[in-house]
């Protein structure tokens, strides 16, 4: 609760400090009137570019970027202001605090970097090295405030937020960003050919995006299939072998049973109880290796909360992590998180990704497990390290049996946990790079 204060506080000072800087400014404003149709024409421009996402290393980034810095380098601070504020509607969707964080970080970040314009504006207008300058300020400013508002809200650091997220995909993504702002303000001149070029360049960039975002989600889906074929390969092999083995064992405990042991020495007695019971335990070691191959889901019959399943099973973790001094930082969803799931082995499935993210990291390092809901409704669970990741040439065998990157490992954690999630017509995926690991587990909602 009191972060959740603590945020809204922080866009209430994001809000005054807009507005006491366009007071502070606002006679060159008056000196310096904008085209209403210009103004109107990049706020919804702005708006409409905010809808589509781009999906990047830990999360996603909207082309609203495309515009807005064309914004501040072609008007005023307070049209500026204006219509960083536009940019913050089609977040509603996502809810009160996205909304108004959105509203009152872009609008400051559109409002400061055309300050950086005006400072330079001339009778010419605004020279190249002022529009990139622009651009920077814009980038920069956006970062350390969003880091800032992520920092306030969750209680994870802001130099930490910068260093999870600023990526070489983040680079490429600002990048061309800018470059697509620095072409709008130089075609957008107020004439009937430079509305059309400025929407021709923003829809060029959706396309461009669209095509991205295409391949990036047939990799994922291939990656997923293949996932899914290796464990379906191991676990029917599995099953095989552990069928034909239960059988010969099913026939030797029978046989042993049948000897009398009434007939037999003291020593001989002893060494046919020792061999029983060997049996049995190895009946019972194959009878838990066939239910880790396809384990046997018993659905609970009210929504399993994965809010309060990520509780329980940071509390279990939390001995373990306290030997490497690493800290852990739960985000809980405020939204309704229950799916349909067993209980009993979904906290299996935490408890494993939550382990193999302690073992990751290096000593005081950090482990985030987030919870939310898709797009597509599906709640999830995510759980990254900032360890150093998985190469590629293990990628491909992470969900394979006895595969293990740890000094120690068995290597069956992931790959039950897997079929675990499989069962529950569910998905876990994995996602990273040199800069950590991130698993999300995926699961249908709760439909009574």
């Amino acid at each position: 609760m009191a972060r959740k204060v603590a945020s809204y506080a922080f866009i209430g000072f994001l809000a005054s400090a807009c507005v006491a800087i366009n007071i502070a400014v606002y006679p060159y404003t008056r000196a310096h009137p904008d085209s209403v149709v210009m103004v109107l024409f990049i706020a919804v421009m702005t708006s409409a570019m905010s809808i589509p996402e781009v999906r990047i290393d830990r999360g996603t980034l909207t082309l609203n970027g495309v515009v807005s810095g064309a914004a501040a380098i072609l008007l005023n601070p307070l049209d500026a202001t204006l219509v960083g504020l536009a940019t913050s509607l089609p977040f509603a969707r996502r809810g009160v605090w996205p909304m108004l964080g959105n509203a009152a970080i872009y609008a400051t970040v559109v409002c400061l970097s055309s300050l950086v314009s005006a400072h330079f504006r001339s009778g010419m207008g605004v020279a190249f090295g002022p529009r990139v300058a622009t651009l920077i300020t814009l980038t920069a400013s956006d970062v350390v405030l969003v880091a800032t508002a992520i920092s306030v809200r969750t209680g994870e650091s802001g130099l930490g937020v910068i260093q999870r997220n600023v990526t070489p995909y983040f680079f490429l993504a600002f990048g061309y960003f800018c470059l697509s702002a620095l072409l709008i303000s130089y075609v957008l001149d107020g004439s009937v050919l430079g509305y059309i070029l400025a929407t021709i360049v923003c829809v060029l960039a959706l396309a461009l995006t669209d095509t991205i975002a295409g391949r990036r989600v047939r990799r994922v889906l291939e990656s997923e299939l293949s996932d899914a074929d290796r464990h379906l390969f191991h676990s029917r092999a599995v099953e095989g072998v552990v069928h034909n083995l239960r059988n010969h064992m099913a026939t030797a405990l029978a046989y042993l049973k049948e000897i009398d042991t009434r007939k037999l020495e003291s020593p001989d007695r002893e060494s046919l109880e020792t061999a029983t019971d060997a049996a049995n335990d190895a009946v019972a070691v194959l009878r838990a290796l066939a239910q880790g191959a396809t384990p046997k889901v018993s659905y609970a019959p009210n929504p399993v909360d994965l809010n309060a399943l990520v509780t329980r099973a940071v509390g279990m973790a939390r001995p373990r992590a306290r030997g490497k001094e690493v800290q852990f930082a739960v985000h809980e969803a405020p939204t309704d998180v229950g799916v349909k799931a067993d209980p009993l082995l979904m906290r299996e499935v935490m408890t494993n990704l939550l382990n193999n993210a302690i073992d990751a990291v290096s000593h005081g390092g950090r482990v985030d497990i987030s919870t939310g809901r898709r797009n597509n409704g599906w709640p999830y669970v995510s759980v990254a390290d900032n360890g150093p990741g998985i190469s590629d040439d293990h990628r491909h065998h992470l969900f394979e049996p006895h595969f293990t990157t740890k000094e120690g490992g068995t290597g069956l954690g992931l790959f039950m946990s897997y079929g675990i999630v499989r069962e529950h017509q569910g998905q876990l995926t994995y996602d990273g790079g040199r800069r950590g690991a991130v698993f999300t587990v995926s699961l249908p909602p709760f439909n009574p």
